[in-house]
């Protein structure tokens, strides 16, 4: 433990220097400016309380997701983010994966000596630690944000989330056969596409992080977005849907008791966020949010049958965006990256 308290010193005051430089590069803010989104929308943004003014008289309309321009991206923004990405991925390994100097694996022992054992308990533990930190964190955004700076909270929620959901995810796919055998599929006539389809899809739905990843890695001033277009269209809580439709596809392929808790704890973490979400939201928008609201709809095509969503001629033309190539394409490196990240994940023996 003393190496590892050690590296962890040293590791923080490496990381301190150049985040701190560039972050207070980053503080800077521009002036009242007005942004014209289309010709039925006006948003006024205060840069210095990120609120949106909405004037009563002027429909209000979400941003337009994915929307990624080329010619409007800096060299060094994506620089950066190779950089804190590389600063975030090299303390991760050190800090929480590396066994010898990590703090991952005495993480899951304890959670396994408090479980006595039992993998089933223990992913249970493991999934409400993760959703509590992960949404409380996102629910004591504003406050933190006001006290201490929207990217230094970001950096908090990453240091936090990402471990906490590593531990999940590793732990899952070295369990994930434990317990009871329920029923197995596997030899049923397209059972396997069927499975490999819906995780296809639910990967379009579960990462609309990728709409504003220079916002992740706090490269860009962090902002609470309510997006409209793409995924938004079908579903407002797309990750929700997401969740669901993988659930769905891997209870069925995998069968075991293990799997079952594990989707039903999925489910009820994001079946919460789904009302946080809106709360938050409505919390800073108000009236623009419920405008939003009323035009989408949490059930997926709920909205666009009871025609409150109006799809446009050329809707395809808001999937063929970068953050949705991007998405697919790694969708089909996981697929034949699987055996690699099992065999990763057996060798930390969480």
């Amino acid at each position: 433990m003393k190496l590892k308290n050690l590296l962890l010193i040293v590791l923080l005051a490496i990381i301190s220097v150049p985040c701190k430089s560039f972050y207070s590069k980053q503080i800077k803010q521009t002036n009242l400016k007005a942004k014209k989104v289309n010709i039925r929308t006006i948003k006024l943004f205060d840069s210095s309380t990120d609120n949106i003014k909405v004037d009563s008289k002027i429909e209000f309309i979400g941003e337009d997701s994915a929307d990624f321009k080329l010619e409007e991206q800096k060299l060094s923004s994506w620089v950066n983010f190779g950089l804190v990405l590389g600063t975030v991925l090299t303390a991760l390994y050190y800090l929480w994966i590396n066994n010898a100097t990590g703090y991952g694996d005495d993480y899951i022992r304890s959670i396994e000596i408090l479980c006595q054992g039992n993998s089933e308990k223990a992913v249970a533990v493991l999934l409400l630690i993760f959703a509590a930190s992960h949404s409380g964190l996102a629910s004591l955004r504003p406050i933190g944000e006001e006290i201490i700076g929207s990217r230094a909270w970001r950096v908090i929620f990453g240091v936090v989330s990402l471990p906490l959901a590593l531990s999940c995810v590793v732990y899952f796919i070295n369990h994930r056969y434990d317990g009871t055998i329920l029923w197995d599929f596997k030899n049923v006539v397209g059972m396997h596409e069927l499975c490999w389809i819906s995780s296809f899809v639910s990967f379009l739905f579960l990462y609309p992080s990728t709409f504003n990843l220079l916002e992740v890695a706090a490269v860009n001033k962090p902002k609470l977005h309510i997006w409209e277009t793409g995924i938004m269209r079908i579903s407002r809580h797309p990750q929700f849907v997401g969740q669901f439709i993988w659930c769905f596809g891997h209870t069925l392929w995998i069968g075991s008791s293990f799997m079952l808790i594990t989707s039903c704890l999925l489910m009820l973490h994001h079946l919460f966020a789904v009302w946080n979400g809106d709360r938050r939201l409505e919390e800073k928008y108000g009236e623009g949010f419920t405008s939003v609201k009323e035009r989408t709809s949490v059930l997926p095509f709920q909205a666009i049958i009871e025609g409150r969503q109006q799809i446009p001629k050329d809707y395809w033309k808001e999937f063929a965006r970068l953050p949705y190539i991007v998405i697919a394409l790694a969708t089909v490196g996981a697929y034949y990256g699987h055996p690699f990240m099992q065999a990763g994940s057996y060798l930390l023996h969480w």
